[in-house]
This record gives structure tokens, C-alpha cells and sequence, in this order.
């Protein structure tokens, strides 16, 4: 049998209270952000162009441009550095992609293979 709620707000010591009825469940916190693993691409280029992320990170790459890139690790055209970054490869506007775990200490450099002299498409992961 279900308990009835008061029809009406209830007086307490001269403060008006509301019941607090009905069958919602509890809600759950919203998930942590994903902040500062993130490098968004814009036709302004690559944002933040530095980044630093502790051992196993993933980094996400948002493509916000209006024109596809492929962003590999350096160096170009062989990216060779970090290969957890080339997971993120060919990417549309609009989509995102995430580098694989980044595991070993060091900085990364990446690149849009496509555009590897245009100095705003790179950037630089430092893993530690």
C-alpha cells in the first residue's frame, strides 16, 4: 500500500514546506568531464596546441572545422612518435575521434598529414 502525501504545504515554525511526493528515483551525479583531454580542430587550427595528460590518458580530438583532416604523430610522413595518436587518423567535421592509451612518459608532437607545414595543425601531447 502506497503512502498519501499531504494535500497541502505544511507550517513548521513559521516556514512554509513543501511535500516532497511522487516516485522519481534519486538522480546521479553527472559523469566527471572529460576536461583538459581534448583538442579541438577549427578552421582556425588546433586547440589547445599544448597539452599535458598523466600515463594511459586517451586524448579526444573534435573535428569542428568544416573540412575533413588527418591528424597522425609526428614526424611526417613516416609518425612514427606516439603511435596512439595515429588511431585518431582521418576525421569529418563534425566527429570525434580518441588517441589510443598514451602509456610511455614524453612529449608527442602531431600534425594533419594532409596540411603537415601548416604550423596551426600542430601541436604537442605531453605525457606525465
Amino acid at each position: 500500500m502506497r503512502a498519501r502525501c499531504p494535500v497541502g504545504p505544511v507550517l513548521f515554525a513559521g516556514s512554509l514546506l513543501l511535500p516532497a511526493c511522487g516516485d522519481s528515483a534519486p538522480t546521479a551525479p553527472p559523469p566527471p568531464s572529460a576536461g583538459g583531454t581534448t583538442i579541438t580542430i577549427t578552421s582556425a587550427g588546433v586547440s589547445p596546441k599544448t597539452l599535458t595528460v598523466s600515463p594511459g590518458t586517451q586524448v579526444t580530438f573534435v573535428n569542428n572545422d568544416s573540412r575533413d583532416h588527418e591528424m597522425y604523430s609526428d614526424p611526417h610522413p613516416e609518425h612514427t612518435d606516439c603511435p596512439a595518436i595515429n588511431t585518431v587518423g582521418f576525421i569529418v567535421p563534425g566527429q570525434s575521434k580518441q588517441t589510443g592509451n598514451l602509456n610511455v612518459t614524453r612529449t608527442c608532437g602531431y600534425h594533419d598529414h594532409r596540411l603537415f607545414e601548416d604550423a596551426s595543425l600542430k601541436g604537442t601531447i605531453t605525457i606525465q
